[in-house]
């Protein structure tokens, strides 16, 4: 997750043109346990230690017109034990609207299964003041984009191993750590792969090791960091 209190060039942060508060947040699904960063405890308006969060006091702090919405969004992560991204509006503890994009992403045990989600929060409502709405619409489809493409490559995964979800996103993980290179920018090439061979790649599992520890050769420089 991105470390919260400096204007870092990550990708959120350019395509939005300026320098969002962001601060990370964990929520384990079989305990309902939340922890967060006190830059999102700010952004609801508490100092440091001052809240305990909960999916109760998330919710409420949600604008009503989009608790609902929220609401749904949590139930299907919890249910599907997918990644999300969604775009609402929080009122703190003073009042105060705030515009915040949340992108969750699976959190896993060290057995590789999803236990909860984990990532962050973007409070952009600097930014639509700014009038870069448009920078903020054009963000997510591409984060939407990053998380559907990993589903592919999962997918692929799954069909010539003959592994579960979990199973075929630690292979992908193990792929990016060992040479780098974000989980996307592997997945892309992945896809790209089989594409370009017209699916008979997959009827063929040794080739099919071959590429996909070969992968780094041809999706991105060594120097590329993993996500």
């Amino acid at each position: 997750m991105t470390e919260t209190g400096q204007c870092r060039q990550d990708p959120a942060r350019s395509a939005l043109g300026g320098c969002p508060d962001i601060g990370s947040f964990r929520f384990w699904f079989a305990e309902q346990r939340w922890a967060w960063s006190e830059d999102v405890a700010a952004m609801h308006g508490y100092s440091p230690g001052e809240a305990e969060p909960s999916t109760e006091l998330v919710l409420g702090h949600q604008h009503p017109d989009d608790r609902e919405q929220v609401a749904k969004t949590l139930a299907d992560a919890i249910e599907a034990a997918a990644p999300f991204c969604s775009r609402h509006r929080i009122i703190d503890t003073s009042g105060a609207t705030h515009d915040v994009i949340v992108i969750g992403d699976q959190l896993l045990d060290d057995q590789g299964a999803v236990v909860g989600t984990a990532g962050y929060y973007l409070d952009v409502t600097e930014t639509l003041q700014d009038n870069r709405q448009e920078a903020v619409d054009d963000l997510l489809p591409d984060l939407i984009d990053a998380r559907a493409v990993i589903e592919q490559a999962k997918g692929i995964v799954m069909f010539v191993y003959g592994v579960n979800a979990d199973q075929a996103f630690r292979v992908l993980r193990w792929r990016s750590q060992e040479t780098n290179i974000k989980i996307r920018m592997l997945a892309e090439q992945l896809v790209a792969d089989i594409v370009a061979m017209g699916g008979a790649l997959v009827q063929q599992r040794t080739r099919f090791d071959h590429l996909l520890l070969t992968l780094h050769d041809r999706a991105a420089p060594p120097d590329h960091i993993s996500h």
